[in-house]
């Protein structure tokens, strides 16, 4: 049985509940799902992504099962009505493992996600990222600049927060301060000052920013930029001397300057402190035990865009089919797709003349004749059978 804070070791709900949760850990899921219904409840896995669903519990048990989790969280159990959040922690096999609760009322019962984050230290390469070599090699003279801003975009969930820990894990060394603050703490490394945000003890962002500005750093971590306060400050920082790191929710590289000057920042400021933007997102990995290779024919969007780069030569892809090792799914793990924004002196000035994002990236496919979009480095990996066709169409809507 995993270790809870909670002491109820003999209580046929807890016994449940830790067989739900231990599921999640044995799948390496990001996220437990306990959903109720009229007559039973749903438990559904995030697994690489995607929602599975596991089991049914029936629908007698649901009010137990979500006070159990709601008192190991912290919550309230008497508070039906409203949405509350909490967190534990558990121990398995010897490493900590954090949990964080989240509850919601629907019209049949309360929903309950648990997002499940490892708070021990965990090694992180960038070579494991899925970055192309001339990807990685755009990325590196961003990183390895002496200072300025370097921004991660994409939605929730694509990768953002974990490229940039395996960016810290590069640059960590005794020569170098770096500090972070997040929202939250995902990982421990060691030798990185992490700070947590505590809205309610007034740890915001940029309330954190300027403290840490005062901690003679060299490298500075941002989990998001939300506000023009936190894009102000940071800016400032990367102008002063700092290597500041970020994210953006834009769906492309070249749409964090929109973000950017729609936030009040002036063209100027963002295009001084800009390094470089990296958009990305998270494919699903193709199971190597099982994945089947075929010739396109019928699908109109593989022929379209996957045919034109087979120079002529019959094109053979693969294609997810099921076995006891990916749980029939067809996949295992999940890669990086990448659009790189290398920002160099003629790109700034097109910062500063506040062209379209269409513009900008075109300047920076003249002066970067080897920039791929998130597409072209998606159909790359399909060509190569990291990913499927379909994968790839449903992660970016093409």
């Amino acid at each position: 049985m995993l270790q809870y804070q909670l002491k109820m070791e003999d209580a046929p709900i807890l016994r449940l509940l830790d067989a739900i949760i231990r599921k999640g850990l044995e799948e390496k899921a990001s996220d437990i799902h306990l959903e109720p219904g009229t007559k039973f409840d749903r438990v559904r896995y995030r697994i690489d992504g995607v929602l599975q669903q596991a089991q049914r519990i029936p629908m007698e048990r649901h009010a137990a099962l979500v006070s159990c989790v709601k008192l190991m969280a912290g919550m309230d159990i008497a508070e039906k009505r409203a949405p509350q959040d909490g967190r534990a922690q558990i121990t398995k096999d010897g490493q900590a493992v954090d949990l964080r609760v989240s509850s919601l009322p629907t019209i049949v019962g309360e929903k309950i996600v648990i997002r499940i984050l490892y708070s021990g230290s965990r090694q992180l390469h960038l070579a494991d990222m899925g970055f192309s070599m001339e990807n990685l090699l755009y990325y590196r003279t961003m990183y390895r600049a002496s200072y300025g801003l370097v921004l991660l975009t994409g939605p929730t969930g694509s990768g953002k927060t974990t490229t940039l820990y395996a960016t810290l894990q590069e640059l960590n060394c005794p020569e170098r301060n770096i500090v972070t603050i997040e929202d939250p703490v995902e990982y421990r490394m060691e030798g990185i000052n992490q700070v947590a945000v505590n809205i309610k003890a007034g740890m915001t962002f940029a309330g954190g920013l300027r403290s840490i500005l005062r901690q003679d750093p060299n490298v500075i971590m941002i989990g998001e930029i939300r506000d023009r306060e936190t894009a102000e400050i940071s800016i400032q920082a990367a102008l002063t001397g700092h290597l500041v790191f970020s994210t953006l929710h834009t769906n492309t590289a070249a749409g964090a300057v929109t973000r950017l000057l729609d936030m009040g920042i002036e063209p100027y400021l963002a295009a001084s402190a800009l390094q470089g933007i990296v958009a990305q997102r998270l494919v699903r990995t193709l199971c190597s035990n099982c994945r089947q290779a075929y010739a396109p024919g019928e699908n109109a969007w593989e022929r379209k865009y996957l045919q034109k780069h087979a120079d002529g030569q019959t094109l053979s892809l693969y294609k997810a089919v099921g076995c006891a090792a990916c749980h029939q799914s067809g996949y295992k793990g999940r890669l990086a797709i990448h659009e790189l924004l290398p920002v160099n002196a003629v790109i700034k000035s097109k910062i500063m003349q506040r062209v379209s994002e269409q513009e900008l990236w075109k300047t920076a496919k003249s002066e970067y004749p080897n920039l791929t979009t998130l597409e072209e480095d998606g159909l790359r990996k399909v060509r190569e059978g990291l990913t499927a066709a379909d994968e790839l169409l449903r992660v970016l809507g093409v």
